[in-house]
């Protein structure tokens, strides 16, 4: 969990602290994470150890700690994203050297991509086959021998430095940015100590004080080496929960940030929440789920009831991902806010949602040319939505279920989105693949009843209803005749016939291996 807020009305001499401090940490940072990447794959607890008591005659022990973890928290980080690199282009070799094995012009199919379209394809393709290979040599030569390329301040601010006529920068405001980024003021939080942080402490009133490193403790306007800044700070989000743990001593992380563009000063607090308890399916599912559909500009919801029956009108929740990552992650949470205020509304504790994942299918290898589709499947944030909608659920006492993604679209299309539309209500193709979501976390089959024989309501021409084509096994059981009048004037209840059914098949098998009890429907239907 993290907060933000701004410090306002900062004297001159806070902010001279403020960069005085950030810039002497900044600079020990970087030393250190230059040894901790020197050492490699040979770095040990021991050696952790003697970076640390070397930082702690400079700072303080617990600045030291805080710097030495952020160190190896960002070499992590870039181990995992070289190996996430080496395994994208490992997906476009073999994807490059499938296409060129085949004829030129050979058509492709649904699952696979043919051949490319001409000799001048094929041969650029080929070239690029051999940077590729060669990309990939080097960088499986430098993990092997631990070797990781991390810029403090971020690439892209770096490489901006050589483009500032295109950034509409100066090389002074650059520089300030550069320098504004690769400031070190983060302190990790300590439970039982006094508001749950020794290092950069905020009080229950909002007093915010920073333990100054030893070289600095000249500055300090406070005993024990402290600078207390004269604003007071307030959480206007989830204030409650962080002034609860700091009058209980809990331990609450905090983090102090420059913004060079606005020239503000933004102080975050985080802290972790308990893990969340697993919630049974059958209780999530008692009132009822919502089905949701993430696209690329909006999330599509439909209410579904205990058996799966659409009910009310289809909600769309719009966000625009066109910006800087803020603004991104802003829109997002707002349309997740909306959804689960919605979700409270309708009285459900669980939300349906597609396990998607687009990591293998972004590559131009695969796609060759589509340009747009890549663009489009790259701008779905499924990723973030699917994080951030677990942990806001989570406060909110909502469920979340994943469900396979497979052919929603198209089978939502196929059964629902016609008989949902009405002269009133335009169903889309995103509301109906709500809908076959929200039934597939229930255990339903996507498909829905078909309509009963055209000449009349008995069994003459066959069963009363149709759940799949004769031919597949096992889709429609005898149900027994129960007694009662056979008239279209029969209550409901009466006269019906029930049976299992298997689920939604693909392939002759079924795709949801949970068999189902359809509801008793009203002869007269």
């Amino acid at each position: 969990m993290a907060v933000r807020t701004r410090l306002k009305q900062l004297t001159p001499d806070d902010e001279k602290v403020l960069r005085l401090v950030g810039a002497h940490l900044g600079s020990l940072a970087s030393k250190d994470l230059k040894a901790r990447c020197r050492d490699g794959l040979e770095h040990s607890a021991q050696a952790w150890a003697v970076r640390k008591r070397e930082l702690t005659p400079l700072a303080s022990s617990r600045w030291a700690g805080s710097i030495t973890k952020a160190t190896h928290d960002q070499w992590a980080l870039a181990r995992r994203c070289q190996s996430a690199h080496i395994h994208n282009l490992e997906a476009g070799i073999r994807t490059i050297e499938d296409r060129l094995s085949q004829p030129v012009g050979q058509k492709g199919t649904k699952t696979a991509p043919g051949g490319y379209r001409s000799r001048r394809e094929w041969h650029a393709k080929s070239r690029r086959l051999r940077v590729l290979q060669d990309r990939l040599a080097a960088a499986r030569a430098d993990r092997e021998a631990g070797i990781v390329h991390v810029v403090r301040g971020g690439k892209r601010l770096a490489r901006t430095r050589h483009h500032l006529e295109a950034a509409q920068l100066t090389e002074r405001a650059w520089r300030r940015c550069w320098e504004a980024e690769r400031w070190f003021l983060a302190a990790d939080g300590e439970s039982g100590k006094r508001y749950g942080n020794e290092t950069i402490r905020v009080s229950p009133d909002g007093e915010a004080s920073i333990k100054l490193p030893a070289p600095l403790t000249y500055l300090a306007n406070a005993p024990h080496g402290r600078y207390v800044l004269a604003c007071r700070l307030t959480f206007a989000h989830r204030g409650s929960e962080w002034a609860d743990r700091v009058a209980a001593d809990r331990a609450v992380a905090y983090r102090m940030h420059y913004d060079a563009g606005r020239d503000r000063w933004y102080l975050t607090a985080s802290w972790q929440t308990p893990v969340a308890q697993t919630v049974p399916m059958g209780t999530a599912l008692a009132h009822g789920v919502i089905g949701v559909d993430m696209n690329a500009d909006h999330l599509a919801a439909w209410h579904l009831d205990p058996h799966g029956n659409p009910t009310g009108s289809p909600r769309r929740f719009f966000y625009d991902l066109i910006g800087s990552a803020p603004h991104r992650d802003a829109q997002v949470r707002h349309a997740l806010t909306r959804l689960l205020h919605w979700a409270r509304t309708c009285g459900v504790k669980a939300i349906a949602v597609e396990n998607l994942d687009f990591t293998a299918e972004k590559t131009r290898e695969k796609h060759g040319r589509k340009r747009r589709f890549r663009q489009l499947i790259s701008g779905m944030p499924t990723g973030r939505l699917r994080a951030r909608l677990a942990s806001m659920a989570d406060q909110t006492g909502i469920a979340v279920i994943a469900v396979d993604p497979a052919y929603t679209s198209q089978w939502g299309a196929q059964h629902w989105q016609k008989p949902l539309t009405t002269k009133n209500r335009k169903t889309t193709r995103h509301d109906a693949a709500a809908v076959a979501i929200g039934r597939r976390a229930q255990g339903h089959p996507v498909r829905r009843r078909t309509a009963p024989p055209p000449a009349h309501r008995s069994d003459e021409q066959g069963h009363r209803t149709i759940q799949a084509g004769p031919g597949a096994p096992g889709c429609e059981g005898t149900r027994p005749r129960m007694p009662g009048p056979r008239t279209r004037s029969v209550g409901a209840g009466c006269g019906v016939k029930v049976g299992d059914q298997n689920a939604q098949h693909r392939s002759e098998r079924s795709a949801e291996h949970e068999t189902w009890q359809q509801d008793s429907l009203p002869l007269s239907l």
